[in-house]
This record gives C-alpha cells, sequence and structure tokens, in this order.
C-alpha cells in the first residue's frame, strides 16, 4: 500500500540509529541485565538509553531501551512518535519485535512474555500519551503480565491509576480487554464475531484499527493503529488510541509509550 514511502522512511531511521552508536548516543554496552531496574547495579552511572536485557531463561540478550526517571528505572516496550515505522504487521514481526529500541518500535511479545513470567515479582505497566495541544496524561496498571504463545501473549493487568483514564478496562464490561489474547492482522483473538458499530459490521478489530493489540470487542484502548498527523488525527478508525483520555471522536495521539517495571514489594 505504502511500501515504497515507508521504505524510505525505515532506511532513514536505520541512517539516524547508526549514526546514534557513532555519537555515543546509542547502544551501551554494560553486560546482559534481567531487566532495567538492575541497569545502575552494572553501570552505577548509566542514564536513559539502550542496555543489553537477558530475563531469566530466555535464551539470547536483545535491546531494550532502559528509562531512567524519578519514579524508577523501566523497560520501555512501545514508543511511537511519528509514521515512519509501520506498526500494521503480521504475527511473526509482533511476537519478534521491529523498529528501533532508541526510536519507534514495539519490544516484541515473546521478549515482555518472558521479562513478566517471573512469578516471584509483580509489575507495573505505565502507559504515556502526548496529544498535538501540549497536553499529556499517563495511566499505569499493577500486576501486568502477558502469557506465552501458548496462551496467544493473553493480557493480564490490575488496579489502574492515572490522568488518562482506564481505556484497556474500559467504561463498559463488553470494552474489558483485560484477559484478552493479542490479535494481529493474520491472527485473530478477539471477541467480535461479529461486532456492530452503528452501522458498521465488524468481523475481525485488526482489520478495522490495522495494529495488533489485544482486542475485545474491540475496546477503548489500541495504540498500535496507523499514527495519523496533526490537524487529520480526529474520526479516523485507525489510529493511537485511549478513548477514555479524548473524544467523543476517536482522538488519535501525537506519541505515545509504554514501559515496565518490577513493583516494590
Amino acid at each position: 500500500m505504502m511500501g515504497g514511502l515507508l521504505g524510505w522512511s525505515e532506511l532513514m531511521l536505520a541512517l539516524l540509529f547508526i549514526f546514534s552508536l557513532q555519537t555515543g548516543s546509542g547502544s551501551v554496552n554494560a553486560g546482559a541485565a534481567p531487566d532495567c531496574s538492575y541497569i545502575q547495579t552494572v553501570s552505577p552511572n548509566g542514564a536513559s538509553g539502550v542496555y543489553s536485557i537477558q530475563p531469566g531463561g530466555f535464551n539470547s540478550s536483545f535491546e531494550a531501551y532502559c528509562e531512567m526517571g524519578e519514579n524508577g528505572i523501566w523497560t520501555v516496550i512501545q514508543r511511537r512518535t511519528g509514521g515512519a515505522v509501520a506498526f500494521d504487521r503480521e504475527w511473526k514481526a509482533y511476537k519478534n519485535g521491529f523498529g528501533f529500541a532508541s526510536w519507534d518500535h514495539w519490544l516484541g511479545l515473546e521478549k515482555i512474555s518472558a521479562l513478566t513470567k517471573d512469578k516471584s515479582k509483580r509489575w507495573k505497566l505505565r502507559v504515556d500519551l502526548w496529544d498535538f495541544e501540549g497536553g499529556s496524561a499517563y495511566a499505569e496498571y499493577e500486576d501486568f503480565r502477558v502469557g506465552n504463545e501458548s496462551t496467544n501473549y493473553r493480557l493480564s493487568v490490575g488496579r489502574y491509576s492515572g490522568t488518562a483514564g482506564d481505556a484497556i478496562t474500559g467504561p463498559y464490561p463488553a470494552f474489558d480487554q483485560n484477559g484478552y489474547g493479542f490479535s494481529t492482522l493474520d491472527h485473530d483473538n478477539d471477541g467480535c464475531d461479529p461486532c456492530l458499530f452503528g452501522d458498521i459490521y465488524v468481523v475481525s478489530c485488526t482489520g478495522f484499527e490495522r495494529g495488533g493489540w489485544w482486542y475485545s470487542k474491540c475496546g477503548c484502548a489500541n495504540l498500535n493503529g496507523n499514527w495519523q498527523p496533526e490537524g487529520d488525527n480526529i474520526g479516523w478508525s485507525s489510529g493511537l488510541h485511549w478513548h477514555t483520555w479524548k473524544g467523543p471522536a476517536p482522538y488519535s495521539a501525537r506519541a505515545t509509550r509504554m514501559m515496565i517495571t518490577p513493583m516494590l514489594p
């Protein structure tokens, strides 16, 4: 559809990524920590950046962006700042991850599952949202976990707090995405069989909203749809949506970030 344009954009991102490595703002070689919360034990003066991560039981290390903030050290699992990296991808891409850890990316369901499978830890998910008007909001969920592939990477979240509203659970029971498996264009695990929105008949949420996500029917949250530019970001069915934050018309965010950290005992 837009393969030529996206291919050129991703090439430019690759060149920017290589430049960041050459200028010292890219990957940090500090050994493979189990997750970002361990980084300062192997690199006491470590700043936010890309580090090598290897959760227990995972067969190889991988790069992840570690956000060092006043409220903890977080492992970033998703970031969107524009439309250069396509998110309307199939199961294999969402399983393994795509994009650049230092830029727009999806870390990968297999990696997120490996990070959160340790039952001795409780994990917190933080979602950050930025609009085109200079505003921002956040949502946090306690007890975040993602199952393994045999569960279709089923989502589990606990108590919500924040300023963006609880879009994952949603304002109505039918919109609750908690407990659902992940869906992509070629792997449908949503609750639509079918869904009817006014006069719109939807068989697959991913076909309707494009990006892979933990859909129910289809729900109020999806941060992996098509990025929309300012002035063209309201009313689209596909976008970076968190419907409890903006409305009533669908509002596609300017930027998003999802990240996780172990909860304190």
